[in-house]
């Protein structure tokens, strides 16, 4: 079976922190790495907080237990249509939402995936995208 979901930063983010979510970890598990990848934007995201910490710890961490471990999807010219679309739907209801975000969303959108994440409302009102709140 192929990719289901796709993770945003916070969901993707989980294995690398003190404490991580148990809702995220039982889902991931459950789910299994295979049914699972990330955005180019998710990961550009991740590795600038690892900068911003700037902790050979974190980075080490990192490297041992995500780098390399989910299929990470490009930003192509149907993403990138895909995104104008739902960025202008959004200014045009008076939700405009953070540009990252909205690339993942017209990454899942794209690909068929389901946005698994633990900050639901950032994702929930826009249009034509599954979310699952894995934050519970």
């Amino acid at each position: 079976m192929g990719a289901t979901h796709l993770l945003d930063t916070s969901a993707y983010s989980q294995p690398l922190r003190r404490r991580p979510l148990e809702a995220v970890c039982r889902r991931w598990q459950s789910l299994g790495d295979r049914r699972l990848c990330i955005s180019v934007i998710c990961h550009a995201e991740l590795l600038q907080g690892i900068e911003l910490a700037r902790s050979p710890k974190l980075r080490r961490a990192y490297e041992r237990i995500l780098a390399g471990r989910l299929p990470i999807l490009n930003v192509d010219p149907l993403v990138a249509e895909t995104y104008a679309r739902l960025a202008a739907q959004m200014t045009a209801r008076g939700l405009p939402r953070p540009a990252f975000d909205l690339l993942i969303a017209a990454t899942a959108k794209v690909h068929g995936l389901v946005v698994a994440t633990c900050n639901y409302k950032d994702f929930e009102p826009i249009e034509g995208v599954a979310v699952e709140d894995w934050s519970r």
